[in-house]
């Protein structure tokens, strides 16, 4: 879940904080701008800072992924006829599909992902455990009814509200990371807060997430829709920290106590005080403690054993596994190992698993520099330029006069 309404927040009242981009575009040409300004002055010049520009571009393609969001999206996405996809045997397949061919397409355009998987949920968050599991069971009722009436269309709304990430889909989707050469972290709690402290130690460039607390967590840049399927055809969404918090005028210890006010994972919030008024009180105040002095509790109620100052510790000191001690290594894949699990175990296509993993080989191969290099239409130099121009007029020159003379040229004395 994340942050309640922070997406809309940010849209409203830091806009210039996000902004919507393709795949296609962001990832290959990260530093399209000022690479066009140094070819244009000189492109020679740029080809001696080639293996500078190459680190700045490989460092800016690296995203760390939550895992168990995306596997969450491929259960919910990758179906057919309205039911998840199994094999002969009846196993689910949706994630195993949905995690070798996005990653395929992320590889493709230039990124270089890394997915986090959750650890045990902090204590914090039964609470909010607990809201889902009432809905989770309220959903198997309404499943129950729909089937008895015959209702497709709810049969498959309340089929989707009962999708969950298994142990056993995590630990295949680890097996498929590995054999796709494709490195993975196991967080030790909440997968948002390990990536979002990749992203501060300059191990990756952002956090890849649909939870909006990566922010909260700290993380300087957050890219929502990334592992959505193109049929969608939903831009991603990219989200900067320091814009956001420049536009709201809030330091990120303030942002992390609006974001308490707004709702999170850990605690509720305050009956009757919305957005606006959070943001309102944030600025004023500063910090919970203030706003709690001077607001009148009988008609904004706070939650009984409100633990805010245990959520603002969560979000400023998460468990995280120390970044020094996380190794990230992008490897060839294993093409025959990818046929026997995904072919042989798990019913998919030879034909289609080879094609995939090619594509793999052949993205992995490539670099995006080279596709920079290919984008620019190369130029000689002035004096190289004038100097085969003069040597061109003297021949066409020349070949003429040849002509006039009836096809014999003499040299002139």
């Amino acid at each position: 879940m994340g942050i309640h309404g922070l997406s809309k927040v940010i849209g409203d009242h830091a806009p210039s904080g996000s902004k919507e981009n393709e795949i296609k575009n962001y990832f290959v040409y990260p530093q399209l701008h000022s690479l066009l300004i140094l070819a244009m002055n000189n492109y020679w010049a740029w080809r001696k800072t080639k293996e500078n520009q190459t680190t700045i571009t490989d460092k800016r393609r690296k995203i760390a992924i939550d895992a168990s969001m995306s596997i969450y999206q491929f259960l919910i996405a990758v179906r057919s006829d309205g039911s998840q996809l199994t094999n002969e045997a009846g196993e689910i397949t949706s994630h195993l599909m949905g995690m070798f061919y996005r990653t395929i397409r992320m590889v493709e355009n230039g990124i270089k992902p890394v997915y986090v998987f959750d650890g045990k949920p902090p204590h914090m968050k039964s609470g909010e455990l607990a809201k889902r599991k009432e809905r989770r069971e309220e959903a198997q009722k309404g499943l129950a009814q729909a089937e008895e009436a015959g209702d497709a269309e709810s049969m498959e709304k309340f089929s989707r509200r009962l999708v969950k990430v298994t142990p056993e889909h995590n630990a295949e989707c680890k097996r498929l990371l590995k054999l796709m050469g494709i490195p993975y972290v196991d967080a030790p709690c909440e997968a948002e807060a390990q990536c979002a402290a990749l992203v501060k130690a300059g191990k990756v460039y952002a956090t890849g997430t649909e939870d909006m607390d990566a922010l909260t967590f700290g993380s300087t840049v957050l890219l929502r829709h990334l592992t959505f399927s193109e049929a969608r055809k939903t831009p991603i969404r990219e989200f900067y920290l320091e814009r956001i918090l420049g536009e709201l005028g809030l330091s990120h210890d303030e942002f992390i106590d609006l974001c308490i006010l707004l709702g999170c994972d850990y605690c509720d919030s305050i009956k009757g005080i919305g957005p606006k008024r959070a943001i309102d009180l944030i600025k004023q105040y500063k910090s919970i403690e203030e706003i709690l002095k001077h607001i009148d509790t009988k008609k904004y109620p706070l939650p009984e054993d409100w633990p805010y100052q245990e959520a603002r510790e969560l979000f400023k000191n998460p468990e995280v596994t120390k970044v020094e001690d996380v190794e990230l290594k992008w490897e060839a894949p294993n093409e025959e190992e990818l046929v026997k699990f995904l072919v042989e175990e798990k019913g998919f296509s030879e034909d289609r698993i080879r094609s995939g993993t090619k594509k793999l080989v052949k993205a992995r191969q490539g670099s995006t520099q080279g596709r920079l290099d290919s984008f620019f239409k190369v130029l000689p130099s002035p004096t190289l330029a004038s100097k085969r121009k003069s040597e061109e007029t003297k021949g066409s020159k020349a070949k003429k006069a040849k002509s006039a003379a009836g096809g014999k040229f003499k040299k002139p004395k």
